[in-house]
């Protein structure tokens, strides 16, 4: 499984891009007494016309809205490519999602897990595939320093990293020893439009 660098996460919502839609609890009357939580979301819709396809190598090519080709071969597990034909229209939709949460700690160990969710189209169908692939880390709290905005958090390799804090009241609202579990969700959903009549 590939490792997950908690940093990527942390840094990805420390220098968050506009392109990104996010929520921070740290506003409100209850905030004080709410542990930190961050999310954060983007999506993404490509639509792109099959400029070749062949169907023996299963080799096709994409012609994006820009005018631009990608080639690429068609894994064998993906299904229905018999159905495709030049001219048809490949709509894409990409959702990536990023969650960081505090809790307290009941003597969890800090970890890493993923699992991967694929559906695609029924035999004969034009072709689709909707996806999901989520990883989670887990991390612990080693050291607050309010007066430095900072913070250090022990992953499960064990190495202890330092981070600055992006909203310096969610300190107030953490202690050492808090479990903080980052979620890294990815959602591909992939269509094919017939353009050509059969």
């Amino acid at each position: 499984m590939r490792k997950l660098k908690i940093i990527s996460f942390i840094g990805l919502l420390l220098t968050m891009a506009t392109a990104w839609a996010g929520e921070d609890r740290s506003s409100g009357e209850q905030a004080s007494q709410v542990k930190p939580y961050i999310f954060a979301s983007q999506s993404m819709q490509i639509t792109a016309v099959v400029e070749a396809i062949n169907h023996e190598t299963r080799v096709v090519t994409l012609r994006g809205p820009q005018g631009n080709t990608v080639t690429f071969t068609v894994d064998e597990k993906a299904r229905n490519l018999d159905q495709v034909d030049v001219g048809d229209i490949v709509h894409t939709e990409y959702v990536q999602s990023i969650s960081i949460e505090v809790m307290a700690n009941t003597g969890v160990e800090a970890g890493e897990g993923a699992f991967t969710v694929v559906e695609r189209a029924a035999e004969g169908d034009t072709p689709g595939v909707i996806a999901t692939d989520t990883r989670i880390v887990t991390a612990t709290v080693e050291a607050i320093d309010l007066e430095s905005n900072t913070f250090k958090l022990k992953g499960p390799d064990g190495i202890v990293e330092e981070y600055m804090a992006r909203n310096p009241e969610n300190l107030k609202r953490a202690a050492v020893g808090d479990l903080v579990v980052i979620t890294n969700t990815e959602a591909w959903a992939i269509s094919v439009e017939k353009t050509v009549s059969e």
